[in-house]
């Protein structure tokens, strides 16, 4: 069981629902997964019209926690005032605060995420700060009032897996009591295994699932690997070493003589 915000979740995967390859493979791939928290975007749901509400009531048959996030803000201003109007729309005060700073690579503007997560934390708002692996921008946005953070592990969307884990080492011995989530970059789920055999609390992906072949049992190995990495970080992993040591004991091997 997993705790964000006073709410229990039977699961550590949470799992976006954009660019399936229809609403009811959407479906599929949210059951298989084992999640109990889909994220959603503000602006897919006022730019899509009557397409937007009916996606709107899939979400909802699906009886998942809902996340709402300001993807495709690149302002303060403007991530401030989708999420006010998310939580008008999805009755809830979780957002998950992204400011983008670099069209490329779609790597969050740090200065203004930290103070857009203090005016959202100020207002009363659960804040899910999509980050960086900077120790010192988390630090910030903890002072800012965030109790959860979300860092990347590489870019949105490029499937490259954790491509600085001695930064992810630090940011979670760093602070060992916060919940961290890592958001962005994972493609297979190896990667996911990875972070939560660090220590990670859970991870959020989209494009890994929703793109794959077969997003429905790509979902379902999302889940099993999220299991497998966290029961591998409770039950004390065997440490790298340089030497080789026998798996059979040397005593008691018989003599000849």
């Amino acid at each position: 069981m997993f705790e964000l915000f006073g709410t229990s979740l039977p699961s550590r995967l949470l799992l976006g629902t954009a660019q399936y390859p229809s609403p009811a493979i959407l479906a599929d791939a949210v059951k298989a997964s084992g999640t109990s928290v889909v994220t959603v975007s503000l602006r897919r749901e006022m730019a899509g019209g009557r397409a937007g509400e009916k996606f709107w009531s899939l979400i909802r048959s699906l009886g998942m926690r809902i996340l709402p996030n300001t993807a495709g803000c690149h302002s303060v201003k403007e991530a401030v005032t989708t999420a006010k109007m998310a939580r008008e729309v999805f009755g809830t005060s979780w957002i998950k605060l992204e400011v983008i700073g670099n069209h490329d690579t779609l790597q969050p503007d740090v200065f203004g995420l930290v103070e857009a997560a203090r005016i959202l934390c100020e207002d009363g708002f659960s804040v899910f700060p999509y980050t960086t692996d900077d120790l010192v921008v988390a630090e910030r946005l903890l002072e800012a009032g965030c109790r959860v953070l979300m860092p990347w592990c590489a870019p949105i969307g490029s499937a490259l897996g954790p491509v600085n884990m001695t930064a992810l080492r630090s940011m979670r011995g760093h602070f060992p009591g916060v919940p961290l989530i890592v958001d962005a970059g994972l493609g297979r789920p190896s990667h996911a295994a990875t972070v939560l055999e660090l220590g990670f609390d859970a991870v959020l992906l989209n494009t890994a699932v929703a793109r794959a072949g077969d997003p429905v049992g790509m979902a379902r190995a999302f889940g099993k690997a999220v299991d497998a990495g966290r029961e591998a970080f409770l039950s004390g992993m065997l440490e790298p070493r340089d030497v080789a040591v026998p798996s059979t004991p040397t005593i008691g091997r018989a003599v000849f003589s």
